[in-house]
């Protein structure tokens, strides 16, 4: 069981932050969030549904956190274990999680693999993402794992598709010349870009592209 207490400062004043595990009580509210914080043109069928919720929770919780602002859930991450190989490293969002249902998750896997992270959006001035992929990280060290690892999508690349390929694209978010919602926010969170994959999810905005990024475990 994971539960965290964190002061949080917006608006003049301190707000509580408790990042637990979600449960089965919660699914109602996750599926709310989900909807609020991917709207079209992201893929609906690519939103939680129950079943997947129910996986999440019984397949492996420690991966399946929320966090809590005065009572209210503002945000959820997900994730599962995998045996990442290094020398294999391509793969599609639906390959490596079962298509959300996460029926491939290792218990003896190496890697933490981000299943899906969303914050409310009158909720994100709070830095939510930040500490729910904290909370990860703390999972990883933890579980003695050797990393955080997942595909971020680069929703921003569509306004710049017409005179920058994804690899100039992502080379610029990275060295802070352009800025992008999601790369920009993983890179704020410690995690590191390892390669650009093709064909990582159905994503207009990102033309389908997903860049590879992890967070070490520095403790091995």
């Amino acid at each position: 069981m994971y539960i965290k207490e964190q002061y949080l400062y917006m608006k003049n004043q301190n707000v509580k932050a408790v990042v637990r595990n979600y449960e089965q009580k919660d699914f109602a509210e996750l599926l709310s969030i989900q909807k609020e914080s991917f709207p079209p043109p992201f893929p609906p069928e690519l939103l939680w549904n129950e079943k997947q919720l129910l996986n999440h929770i019984t397949l492996f919780p420690d991966g399946a956190l929320c966090v809590e602002i005065d009572g209210v859930i503002a945000g959820s991450i997900t994730s599962l274990l995998v045996n990442y190989d290094q020398e294999h490293p391509q793969h599609t969002w639906e390959e490596i999680t079962s298509n959300g249902y996460i029926t491939n998750h290792d218990k003896y896997g190496n890697t933490l693999y981000v299943v899906d992270i969303c914050i409310r959006p009158s909720h994100r001035k709070l830095n939510l993402g930040k500490l729910l992929m904290q909370s990860l990280y703390e999972t990883v060290i933890h579980l003695n794992l050797q990393r955080v690892l997942g595909g971020g999508r680069m929703p921003g690349f569509s306004k710049h598709s017409h005179d920058l390929t994804p690899e100039e694209y992502a080379d610029k978010v990275i060295s802070g010349k352009l800025y992008d919602p999601v790369i920009s926010f993983l890179l704020r969170c410690g995690r590191n870009p390892l390669m650009l994959i093709p064909n990582y999810i159905e994503d207009e905005e990102s033309s389908n592209y997903a860049l590879l990024m992890e967070w070490r475990n520095p403790f091995l």
